[in-house]
C-alpha cells in the first residue's frame, strides 16, 4: 500500500447526501477479481447516458473536473452494503481522499485498509471547501492532521492506529510482515508432529 503523508490535489463537488454503495459501484460489475478496473465504473449510473455515453449533466464529467482527485460530498458517505468495491472504485479512478460530513463504519474501514483517506469535516467546512475554483489545489497533511486551503486550515480527527498504517503504508499483511523474525522464531518452537508439510 502506497504511504499516505501529505498530499495535494484538486476537487470536485458531489454534495448528494447518503450516497451508498450500490450508487458509487453498482453490483452488475462486482464479477472482477481484482481490486482494479472498478474506476470506469465508478457513479456509473450517473456518468453515462443510456448508450454508454459520458452523461454531459454529471458532474465528475464536466471538464474544468477531470483532474479532480479528492471528493467532497455530504453526509453518510458510503452507507448501504459492506462491498469493499466502493473503495477500490474510488481508487482506480483515481480519487486519493474522500471529504464529507460523515461515513458509513463499513465504508470508513474499507477506505483506510486500501490507502484511500477519508476525512471527516463539519457541514460548514465540507461546504466552503465545495465552493472552491476547479483550479484551486488543496494540500491533505496528515502528519499534522490538517486540510489547507490557501486562506484557511482544517483540522481533523483519525484514529491513531489508521493513521500509523496510512502514515507507513501498511495494510493488514504489511503489518503483519513487520513481525516476521518473531512468527519466524515461534515457529522454529513447533513440535515437528504439528508442522505441515
Amino acid at each position: 500500500m502506497e504511504a499516505f503523508t501529505q498530499y495535494q490535489g484538486k476537487t470536485v463537488p458531489f454534495m448528494n447526501d447518503n450516497l451508498d454503495t450500490d450508487q458509487i459501484i453498482p453490483k452488475t460489475y462486482l464479477k472482477r477479481i481484482e481490486k482494479t478496473g472498478f474506476g470506469e465504473f465508478l457513479f456509473d449510473d450517473w456518468r453515462y447516458l443510456r448508450d454508454r455515453r459520458l452523461n454531459p449533466e454529471f458532474v465528475l464529467n464536466f471538464p474544468e473536473y477531470q483532474e479532480a482527485t479528492i471528493l467532497i460530498s455530504g453526509e453518510n458517505f458510503g452507507s448501504g452494503s459492506s462491498r469493499e468495491h466502493a473503495a477500490w472504485a474510488l481508487m482506480d479512478y483515481g480519487f486519493k481522499a474522500v471529504i464529507a460530513e460523515s461515513y458509513s463504519d463499513i465504508f470508513y474501514m474499507n477506505a483506510v485498509k486500501n490507502g484511500l483517506l477519508p476525512i471527516e469535516l463539519s457541514k460548514a467546512q465540507v461546504a466552503e471547501l465545495a465552493k472552491l475554483s476547479p483550479a484551486a489545489l488543496i494540500e491533505i497533511d496528515l502528519v499534522n492532521q490538517l486540510v489547507k486551503t490557501h486562506d484557511h486550515a482544517y483540522s481533523f480527527e483519525i484514529d491513531s492506529s489508521w493513521k500509523h498504517r496510512l502514515v507507513n503504508g501498511l495494510d493488514e499483511i504489511g503489518e503483519t510482515l513487520m513481525e516476521a523474525d518473531k512468527i519466524t522464531a515461534y515457529e522454529a518452537t513447533i513440535p515437528s508432529y504439528w508442522q505441515i508439510n
